[in-house]
């Protein structure tokens, strides 16, 4: 695979630990026949996505070998009703961005924030596209929450102010921050309320296809098949750029972290049996059933 920016592995002298952001591509995790994870590109067919050949960990050597299997290309839709797909990556971390979304904020009766609103959500919370979202015995109320995240690709500490942020974006996936809003609002900390496992469906690919940082990226969330969420980047309070400064500052970002960049307006809670849909323009649509 390219390595940027004309520059050979000769040139570098070794290879990078870590993909440069400077050719496109878009990618899935998923299971093998025989059960053995593995990472493909990712093309669109015909307007269906469609994992394509095998590839190394995005994220990991270059180096590393690939499964001694033959591959045929097989669609997306087949791996989530095969239940194959996997979270496209292993973060350290996952920071969240609460009421990035002034209309999110005032929905639910919350002042708009002066400042970015963190909070962390355990990665035992990842679940695949496909999969089920566990509805807790302890809850009354669970929201969904759709939102474009960011995937990490380069160490970033303590960004400077003026610091260009593109080369530690690795890509961007879909991501649903699933919350018991009763705990949520009974916790004077938000963990139990957004911690629980399965509660952080992830994916099911990454792709670096589009261009948040300079376009305009739209966003709608589904609830069995009715649109509850519409929201653009555009509408952020806090860009991108100023997230990954902030959140930088106080923690370091290491590559697979995922950054969860808010929800617009329109969360509501969902039922055993419903299922949500989380689609991003040009990049996927994240789809998962409640149980």
């Amino acid at each position: 695979m390219c390595l940027g920016q004309g520059a050979s592995a000769d040139e570098r002298g070794q290879l990078p630990p870590y993909r440069l952001p400077y050719f496109s591509m878009r990618y899935c995790k998923f299971l093998l026949a025989e059960n053995t994870p593995a990472f493909a590109a990712v093309t669109d067919r015909n307007d269906e996505l469609f994992a394509t050949k095998l590839i190394p960990d995005p994220l990991g050597p270059q180096t590393a070998p690939l499964p001694a299997q033959s591959f045929e290309p097989i669609s997306l839709a087949q791996l989530e009703r095969e239940h194959r797909l996997l979270v496209p990556v292993t973060p350290t971390k996952i920071v969240c961005v609460g009421r990035n979304y002034r209309d999110h904020a005032t929905e639910l009766g919350n002042e708009v924030p002066t400042e970015p609103l963190l909070f962390l959500k355990p990665p035992s919370s990842l679940l695949p596209a496909g999969a089920k979202v566990d509805y807790p015995a302890i809850s009354k109320r669970v929201d969904f929450e759709g939102e474009l995240a960011i995937i990490i690709g380069k160490q970033a500490r303590k960004l400077a102010d003026d610091a260009d942020v593109a080369p530690y974006i690795h890509g961007y996936t879909c991501l649903n921050d699933v919350t018991a809003r009763d705990i949520q609002k009974s916790d004077p900390q938000w963990t139990r309320g957004k911690g629980f496992d399965t509660f952080c469906p992830t994916g099911p690919v990454v792709s670096n296809e589009i261009h948040p940082l300079s376009e305009n990226i739209s966003l709608t969330t589904r609830l069995n098949g009715e649109v509850k969420q519409r929201g653009e980047t555009r509408d952020f309070i806090f860009d991108m750029p100023h997230l990954l400064r902030y959140i930088s500052a106080c923690m370091t970002l290491e590559p697979g972290d995922i950054i969860a960049t808010g929800t617009p307006a329109g969360v509501a809670p969902m039922q055993p049996g419903d299922v949500v849909e989380v689609e991003i323009t040009g990049l996927a649509t994240l789809r998962n059933a409640i149980t």
